[in-house]
């Protein structure tokens, strides 16, 4: 298996870099931005028409490297669900134990689904505006028949139009190794 995969993999599963947002919208030009997506596309020598702009927040692995890409050729992408119901976590529940074993923290990346295996990486978009979120599944529920994920509420504000909602329409998308 090739380094890259096995490092982009170990980082998703493992949730060591902080912000996944993936904004499938075009983004209006910013001088900075410029700057940093042509210092990005420098450093990478292969692009293709799948990569997946992720945020500009560089996040740092254990072994030094940065991330502010990912690329999703390297990933298989199954879509689970579409016009799916997403709420979030109350703040009530943070620094308890999910059903994983892991605690949960609302200013994370994770999510409860009812039958998705601990761990699975959900690419989560939001089908008024476009935006998407990376999360690991590490809860059960929700319990509630309207709704098929539970967000945490960082994932949640990132990809919701209102703030103010306590829910929104979403497509899933399972993330998944290439074999």
């Amino acid at each position: 298996m090739n380094n890259k995969i096995v490092i982009l993999i170990l980082t998703l599963t493992t949730s060591l870099f902080g912000s996944v947002l993936v904004d499938n919208k075009p983004q209006q030009k910013d001088k900075n931005k410029e700057k940093s997506a042509k210092v990005s596309q420098s450093k990478e020598h292969d692009k293709s028409a799948a990569v997946t702009k992720v945020d500009t927040a560089k996040s740092k692995l254990k072994n030094g490297l940065e991330i502010d890409t990912l690329n999703l050729s390297d990933l298989k992408v199954k879509l689970l669900k579409k016009n799916a119901h997403a709420s979030y976590y109350h703040n009530k529940f943070n620094g308890r134990r999910t059903a994983s074993g892991k605690r949960f923290d609302n200013n994370g990346y994770t999510a409860a689904h009812k039958k998705l295996p601990f761990g699975t990486m959900v690419r989560v978009t939001n089908e008024a505006n476009g935006k998407s979120v990376l999360v690991e599944i590490t809860d059960r529920g929700p319990f509630s028949k309207a709704r098929e994920i539970d967000l945490s509420k960082r994932a949640f504000m990132d990809i919701a139009s209102n703030k103010n909602s306590g829910m929104v329409i979403v497509t899933l998308d399972v993330i998944e190794p290439k074999k």
